[in-house]
């Protein structure tokens, strides 16, 4: 069963998507009705003070001619009915109602005084007036018929937050949903992504389910199709290889004896040049040289497939770096073609690992440098650092990738000795002494082969070893082969 799928970042962008998505949709919504109504009230209102102001403007003609106290008499007949009215008389406002004497605007007084019946909405402290307004019949006066809309304001306001409590709700249950359909929408593709990596670090038996009748179930069985053929293709890569190893192991161990036969006639033979012909010099040397050369072949094959095999454990010695390389340098006759510089290091190594690297890398350098090689030791803390640099003309980028290939070479046409294992070997040797080996080369300038590894120091009872910094993670070096 897969584990479940972390949050991420399509599956919050779907979530934001589906709660913008209903989140505009109810608010729209949600804002329409609600202007709806208020417009639909609002409009009720205005309409029924127009009817009940017109007829009272008809009851108003039994005041006509209007003086101080008809004026009077008006106010307070319409009091008496529920009316609260503002009569304008020779420029002078009395109300029937102090509480309703709202102040009128010049947009509604210019209105009325030009005969026509208007209105306008006012908040008077708090209250919230319909005031109409219209001349008096047969009459230069003016009245004003205030009423209170305070209980339609707070029906629409009470209106205003259930829709908005609505919609806050409706956005957390969209939040929700959208969630869990994001969730459920994208878990296939998070099996899918755990599943390529599970395959991704070898373990090439896994496969998704496939009971969906859905585009997801097709897409499972393609990638449990996918997984199938890759688990089978990688299954015969590594029949073949282990029947090259096989092949190579068997090849090695066949030539061994013959090849020991021919290197002691040859070493007899090269005793004796001094007393052949002329002639038989020449071919002789090459006849000694090439055994010499197929002799070094055999023994890096034994090797090469001893370390396959895993049969090659590493011995845990101190090592004086320094003295090591110095004494490689001086046994293999390279004094006047390598320098050497940097820290005196002692390490915890397996000696004989060890020099077969250094010795490869220096002599990959002395015979394809060109010229003088530097071997540079550096410490950093619980490392050190061995780099073998040469001012050569350089590998071609392309080659980079293969250089710790077996069998590989960068130049086929180099008239090189070599078989095309000796950094292949040099590789499988610093891994199994804890290192790493990487190379750099520019063309024209030279290349530097790099060799890390950890400085081990002997516990104070010399039962074990620490590597300070051991927790490290190791450097990962391009694979390829000898140049």
């Amino acid at each position: 069963m897969a584990p479940p799928v972390a949050p991420g970042r399509l599956r919050r962008r779907l979530t934001i998507a589906f709660v913008l998505v209903a989140g505009v949709s109810a608010g729209a919504l949600a804002l329409s009705s609600f202007m709806l109504v208020r417009q639909a009230r609002l409009q009720d209102s205005l309409d029924r003070a127009e009817s009940d102001a017109r007829f009272q403007l008809v009851l108003t003609q039994q005041f006509i001619p209007l003086n101080a106290e008809r004026g009077a008499n008006l106010l307070a007949s319409f009091e008496q009915t529920g009316h609260h009215v503002v009569l304008v008389n020779d420029g002078v406002a009395a109300a029937s109602n102090a509480r309703f004497d709202p102040p009128r605007g010049t947009a509604l007084a210019n209105a009325v005084r030009e005969g026509d019946l208007g209105y306008e909405r006012v908040d008077d402290g708090g209250q919230q007036l319909l005031v109409l307004g219209a001349k008096v019949p047969n009459s230069p006066a003016e009245l004003y018929f205030v009423s209170a809309e305070d209980r339609i304001q707070d029906d629409l306001g009470q209106l205003r937050n259930v829709l908005l409590a609505g919609w806050v709700v409706t956005v957390a249950l969209a939040a929700l949903v959208g969630r869990t359909l994001a969730r459920r929408t994208l878990e296939p593709v998070g099996r899918a992504s755990a599943a390529a990596r599970l395959i991704a670090e070898g373990i090439l038996d896994t496969r998704l389910p496939t009971g969906r009748e859905d585009e997801f179930g097709t897409w499972a069985a393609s990638f449990n199709q996918m997984a199938e053929a890759l688990q089978t293709k990688v299954a015969a890569l590594s029949e073949a290889q282990a029947r090259e190893r096989r092949f190579t192991a068997d090849v090695a161990h066949e030539l061994r004896t013959p090849v020991t036969a021919l290197v002691a006639a040859a070493s007899l033979l090269r005793e004796h040049l001094d007393a052949m012909p002329a002639e038989a010099r020449r071919p002789a040397e090459l006849l000694t040289a090439d055994v010499v050369r197929l002799r070094r072949l055999v023994d890096e094959l034994m090797e090469i497939s001893r370390l396959d095999a895993g049969g090659e454990a590493a011995r845990s010695e101190s090592v004086a770096l320094t003295s090591l390389i110095e004494a490689l340098v001086s046994s293999r006759g390279w004094t006047g073609a390598v320098t050497r510089s940097g820290a005196d290091v002692t390490l915890v190594a397996d000696p004989r690992r060890l020099e077969r690297v250094l010795g490869n890398l220096i002599s990959n350098a002395v015979e394809h440098g060109g010229g003088a090689v530097r071997v540079d030791v550096r410490e950093h803390g619980a490392l050190v650092d061995v780099r073998v640099t040469d001012r050569g003309p350089g590998i071609a980028p392309e080659h980079l990738p293969h250089l710790f290939d077996r069998f590989y070479k960068a130049d086929s046409a180099r008239a090189s000795g070599g078989s095309g294992l000796g950094l292949a070997i040099a590789r499988e040797n610093t891994r199994l002494l804890g290192g790493d080996l990487t190379v750099r080369s520019v063309l024209g300038t030279g290349t530097e082969f790099r060799l890390t590894l950890p400085v081990t120091r002997p516990l104070h009872s010399g039962e074990a070893t620490v590597a300070p910094g051991a927790d490290r993670e190791p450097h990962h070096a391009p694979e390829g082969g000898p140049r």
